[in-house]
């Protein structure tokens, strides 16, 4: 059974960083994707970042290029570094993953099978 872990979140001033996690268990594929998405109360989820275990490529959104960094490691944990943090960075924080063959990537959330229960990050002064 898959299951996705976030933490990592909280409450930081802006400009101030945070390192989320996200640990997986009970991927049985070769290799996977990794998403990062997050919602903020009254709207829709947004895709933030993915990442592919095969070759470590990765995708942005627009709103993060240049202060958010997607990471992994060998033991089945994503990281996204979030740098430079803004009021409008405040959401819940989910991360999602997809079993795949190859590299493929999306910051699509419908192609993404699994997800977690997300964490709260709040930017404020």
């Amino acid at each position: 059974q898959v299951q996705l872990v976030e933490s990592g979140g909280g409450l930081v001033q802006p400009g101030g960083s945070l390192r989320l996690s996200c640990k997986a268990s009970g991927f049985t594929w070769n290799y996977y994707a990794i998403g990062w998405f997050r919602q903020a109360p009254g709207n829709w989820r947004e895709e933030v970042s993915c990442v592919s275990s095969r070759d470590g490529s990765t995708i942005y959104a627009d709103s993060v290029k240049g202060r958010f960094t997607i990471s992994r490691d060998n033991a089945n944990t994503v990281y996204l570094q979030m740098n430079n943090l803004k009021p409008e960075d405040t959401a819940v924080y989910f991360c999602a993953a997809r079993g795949n063959f190859n590299s493929d990537l999306s910051l699509s959330a419908k192609w993404y099978d699994y997800w977690g229960r997300g964490t709260q990050v709040t930017v404020s002064s």
